[in-house]
C-alpha cells in the first residue's frame, strides 16, 4: 500500500447522518459551537435535561482534533504537582487533579451507557524517561502525587523496562494504571449519536461567521450568523479548541493552535506487536518536544509528535511523515523495514499557562485548553459546562483559575511565534 495522507481512524467508522439541507431553527435554548468531544458531550447532557440544542459545526462531526488524536485517555495535567500547588494552592490543585481522574470515569460511563463500540480499554499509560535526570524525577513525582492526591503511580527501573516496552533507549518509566485507550473516531461518532437520540440537532457545514447580543421577546440572548443561515440562542457554549476562529475573537486570543502529526504502520504480526508493547500501554516520552505512541486495536504502530509546530496543511503533513518515521525507528529499530500506510495532522489548543480553562467570557460559555489531554478532559468539561448552563451548578475547578492571555497583549490569534517556540523547546530538551 502506498502512503496515504489520510486519517487512519476515519477508515474504521461511519459517522452519523445529518440533514445537510435542513434549515436552522429560528431559535434554540443553547447553541453549541463545535461537534467534537466538548460540544457533543455538552449537547448530550443539555438535551437530556430538556433544552432545545443546536450544535453548529463548521465542517463535519468530529472533523477536528476529536477524530485526529492518538486515542489516549490520560490522567493528570501537563504541569507537575509542585508547580500546580505553587500556582493555585493545595486545595484547588487537589480538586483539579481529582477532576483529571474523574474524567476517565466520565468517558468509561458514557461508553457503557450509550453502548459505544470504540475499543475502550483501561490499559494504563507509560511515560518513558529520555534522560537519567528525568527518571530521577519520577520517584519525587510518585511521592508527591501519592501524598497530595492519593493517586498511586509506579516507577519502572531500566532493568525492568523490557516488560513494558520493546525499546532499550530509555532510562526507565512511570506507569499510571488508570489511563485508557480508545478509537477516537468511533468514540466521537458514538457521542454524536447519543446526543441525537436525546434530541440535540447537529448542523454540519455551519461555520460561525458572527455573534452579537440580541434581545428576543424580552430575553437577552445571541444572534448567530452562520454559513447556513442565522438563529437566535438564549445561551452559547463554545467548544472549539484549536480550531477557535475569528467569530469568537476574545477566546481566540487566549488559545495557541499547535500542530500535532501522526503516522501509522501496516498491520504488524502479533509477536512483533507484543514485543513492541507487551502490556498495550499508551506511551509518551519525557521531552517537551515529545513523541507519543501506541498499538491500534488492529495491531498497527501509531506514532505521533510535534513534527511541526504549525497547524496542519499539505506541506507540513508530508514533511512530518519522514520526520516521524525516523523518530519511530530511533525508538523501535526493529520497525526499520515496516511500511508506513497513513499520515495526518491535527491542531491542539494550548493556553498560555498550559492549563484547561472553562467558564464565561463576555456572557458566552466556553471550555478549551486541553494541551493534548483532550479525550477525557473535553468530555468532562462538556458535561460540567452543560450542568452549569442548564441548572446553574458550577463545581468545575477549572472555572475558578485565572485565564491569562499573551504577555503585553502581543497576540491576535495568529501564532506568529510558533517557530521560535518550537526552537526553544528543542533547546530545552537538549540542555535538560
Amino acid at each position: 500500500m502506498t502512503l496515504r495522507e489520510q486519517n487512519y481512524w476515519l477508515t474504521t467508522v461511519e459517522m452519523p447522518k445529518t440533514d445537510r439541507l435542513a434549515a436552522l431553527p429560528e431559535s434554540v435554548d443553547v447553541a453549541v459551537i463545535g461537534a467534537g468531544f466538548t460540544g457533543l458531550s455538552a449537547a448530550r447532557i443539555l438535551a437530556r435535561q430538556g433544552a432545545e440544542v443546536a450544535v453548529l459545526e463548521a465542517e463535519s462531526i468530529g472533523w477536528g482534533a476529536s477524530s485526529r488524536n492518538g486515542g489516549m485517555v490520560l490522567t493528570g495535567l501537563k504541569l507537575g504537582a509542585n508547580k500546580l500547588i505553587s500556582m493555585y494552592g493545595r486545595e484547588t490543585t487537589q480538586r483539579m487533579y481529582a477532576a483529571s481522574i474523574t474524567s476517565i470515569d466520565c468517558v468509561e460511563k458514557i461508553v457503557r451507557e450509550e453502548g459505544i463500540d470504540c475499543d475502550f480499554s483501561r490499559c494504563g499509560h507509560l511515560e518513558v524517561a529520555c534522560k537519567q535526570k528525568h527518571f530521577d524525577d519520577y520517584a519525587r513525582q510518585v511521592e508527591v502525587i501519592a501524598r497530595e492526591f492519593n493517586h498511586p503511580l509506579r516507577v519502572i527501573p531500566k532493568s525492568e523496562l523490557s516488560e513494558e516496552i520493546g525499546s532499550n533507549i530509555y532510562y526507565g518509566g512511570m506507569v499510571d494504571e488508570v489511563s485508557a485507550g480508545l478509537n477516537p473516531a468511533r468514540y466521537v461518532a458514538g457521542l454524536a449519536r447519543a446526543a441525537q437520540r436525546v434530541g440535540a440537532a447537529i448542523f454540519e457545514n455551519s461555520r460561525l461567521h458572527k455573534m452579537e447580543r440580541e434581545t428576543r421577546q424580552g430575553l437577552r440572548g445571541w444572534r448567530l450568523s452562520t454559513s447556513r443561515g442565522s438563529l437566535w440562542a438564549k445561551d452559547v457554549f463554545a467548544g472549539t479548541s484549536g480550531y477557535t476562529g475569528t467569530a469568537t475573537p476574545q477566546l481566540q486570543k487566549k488559545i495557541i493552535p499547535i500542530g500535532s502529526y501522526i503516522i501509522t504502520t501496516e498491520v504488524l504480526p502479533e509477536p512483533v506487536a507484543r514485543e513492541l508493547s507487551p502490556r498495550n500501554r499508551m506511551i509518551y516520552d519525557s521531552k517537551n518536544y515529545l513523541y507519543y505512541y501506541r498499538l491500534t486495536p488492529d495491531r498497527r504502530m501509531l506514532f505521533g509528535g510535534r513534527a511541526a509546530f504549525f497547524p496542519e496543511n499539505e506541506q507540513t503533513i508530508r514533511k512530518s511523515a519522514e520526520i516521524l518515521r525516523q523518530g519511530m525507528i530511533s525508538v523501535y529499530p526493529q520497525l526499520r523495514d515496516t511500511k508506513i500506510e497513513y499520515v495526518w495532522g491535527g491542531t491542539l489548543d494550548f493556553a498560555f499557562d498550559i492549563m484547561p480553562h472553562a467558564g464565561q467570557m463576555d456572557g458566552m460559555y466556553f471550555a478549551v485548553g486541553y494541551a493534548g489531554h483532550g479525550v477525557a478532559m473535553a468530555t468532562y468539561q462538556g458535561e460540567k459546562m452543560a450542568e452549569w448552563i442548564a441548572g446553574g451548578k458550577n463545581d468545575n475547578p477549572f472555572a475558578s483559575i485565572p485565564f491569562p492571555g499573551a504577555p503585553l497583549g502581543l497576540y491576535n490569534g495568529k501564532p506568529w511565534f510558533l517557530p521560535v517556540a518550537g526552537a526553544w523547546y528543542k533547546f530545552l530538551d537538549w540542555v535538560n
